[in-house]
């Protein structure tokens, strides 16, 4: 018989509940199952979040420092997985309130901030709302079918429920960032993080949150991993990252972050964004947290602009090849060309997409969906090409609509854009930059005619046909392997 010991403590801001496993202990009744499907005596309290009295997966520590995660079926029967989690982000959780204004924020720091204590001063309506930040990539990935989970802090107001509400409606896990009880009491910088978005008539786009008038992160008191954050950390296929980071931690926390992925053997994504420019030119710990993403990441995802800023190289192929070989671990550079498409730079080949043609009509939360579908092609072990093009077509039909979060590519529109298999004219160019490369061993290049799969005498570049392609991408989506809701 199996015992289940568990101990619930409610919280009355919030209908999640903080589930509590203490001193459980499950002995297999069946003799033939293999030691590592039984669980021992747990030696530590764990707490997750969920929606009701019992979770269908539960992080177990073992007594010798190890861990799992233990799937409870209907008759009670634990099935152990390595790294159940497909993905997790690292903070960067926030609301955003997207409001239309006659003009955008003033550049004044002042003016900015009064601004902003104006719009904070009463919650506008809830139509207005919507979850930001990393939940854009968790939500994007959530709809490919990835089992994902959010690493950060929420604060325990109206926000916050919001945030867990949409995050858990998307099936996507949330591990809790919290410090020292004394320091998040006394701390007025712990409640959830607002960003608010603000479009002028010509749809472009102000940003103004907390975070742009603090010296120092928003939640600079978390400084040490819980057990809780390291088991998610470990049990994760991928920890994703981005610039925005910089803003909930502290440097030296970021680095200990990234640290513990590489030594669990998780990979880690990092894609710097808007922030990148900045903290280059950052405090000297921010420049050293900087070079350590750029070293210790698995994937690293930049514009053409950041990478040629990185390296002085404009040629994005070669700059992708130098990153490479300065960094420890770096397996995949993507250089992201906006409307021309991607590259995915390897140590051993050079692979190229042209973007999908559509009517774009905001392109916040493009690149966020972008990375999702990168790392379900890292994931599934796709081939390169395919990955880039189901990549590109996510951060598609997200520009196709509007504003982020709940808003970021569907199921069904990724597929349609594969179908009608419309990509912008930019062959020519991307055959002229490859061109400049030869010494590349192997490059691919994605081709919207009907070619053939071969090598072109031309341009020496292997060409793969849209069709081929397609077909294969299409079946991953349709046939279930990705796993995604009708719905979506």
């Amino acid at each position: 018989m199996y015992h289940h010991a568990f101990s619930l403590k409610f919280h009355s801001f919030s209908p999640h509940y903080a589930l509590s496993l203490s001193n459980f202990s499950t002995q297999s009744p069946n003799p033939l199952l293999p030691p590592f499907a039984r669980v021992p005596h747990v030696t530590s309290s764990v707490c997750l979040r969920c929606r009701s009295s019992a979770a269908d997966v539960s992080p177990v520590i073992y007594a010798d420092g190890s861990s799992s995660i233990c799937s409870f079926g209907e008759t009670g029967d634990v099935a152990v997985v390595e790294k159940p989690i497909d993905v997790s982000t690292l903070g960067n959780l926030c609301v955003d309130i997207v409001l239309s204004v006659h003009e955008l924020p003033p550049p004044s720091r002042g003016e900015r901030k009064a601004l902003m204590d104006e719009l904070s001063m009463s919650p506008p309506d809830k139509k207005y709302w919507e979850a930001g930040g990393n939940c854009n990539m968790a939500i994007a990935a959530a709809r490919l079918g990835l089992h994902c989970v959010a690493i950060g802090h929420v604060g325990d107001e109206i926000y916050g429920e919001f945030l867990l509400d949409v995050l858990h409606e998307e099936g996507i896990g949330t591990v809790a960032l919290n410090g020292g009880t004394n320091e998040k009491d006394t701390s007025s910088f712990c409640e959830t993080l607002i960003c608010w978005v603000l479009v002028d008539p010509l749809q472009r786009h102000g940003f103004c949150s907390r975070a742009d008038f603090k010296e120092e992160p928003a939640f600079s008191w978390i400084t040490d991993l819980s057990d809780e954050v390291k088991m998610a950390i470990r049990q994760s296929k991928v920890l994703f990252c981005n610039g925005y980071d910089f803003d909930d931690f502290s440097p030296s926390f970021i680095m200990s972050t990234i640290d513990y992925a590489a030594k669990v053997g998780t990979a880690i994504f990092f894609d710097p964004g808007p922030r990148g420019k900045s903290l280059s030119k950052g405090t000297p710990d921010e420049r050293r947290a900087l070079a350590h993403f750029l070293r210790m990441s698995d994937v690293l995802l930049l514009t053409s602009e950041e990478v040629e800023a990185l390296t002085g190289i404009r040629n994005p192929v070669k700059a992708g090849q130098e990153i490479l070989r300065n960094g420890k671990g770096t397996k995949w550079v993507i250089v992201k060309m906006g409307p021309k498409g991607s590259i995915l730079v390897t140590k051993s080949s050079v692979s190229v997409a042209p973007a999908f043609k559509v009517e774009v009509v905001d392109t916040v939360g493009c690149g966020d969906s972008f990375v999702a579908a990168i790392a379900l092609g890292y994931i599934r072990n796709m081939p390169l090409v395919n990955t880039l093009t189901i990549a590109n077509a996510v951060g598609a039909a997200t520009a196709m609509g509007c504003g982020a979060g709940r808003n970021v590519a569907k199921r069904h529109q990724v597929v349609d854009l594969m179908k009608a298999s419309k990509l912008n004219d930019e062959e020519k160019f991307f055959e002229q930059l490859l061109a400049e490369n030869s010494e590349s061993s192997r490059i691919n290049l994605l081709s919207k005619g009907m070619i053939k799969d071969g090598r072109s005498n031309k341009q020496l570049i292997e060409t793969i046909s849209m069709e081929k392609v397609v077909s294969e991408l299409l079946a991953e989506l349709e046939l279930g392997r990705c796993c995604v809701k009708a719905s979506s």
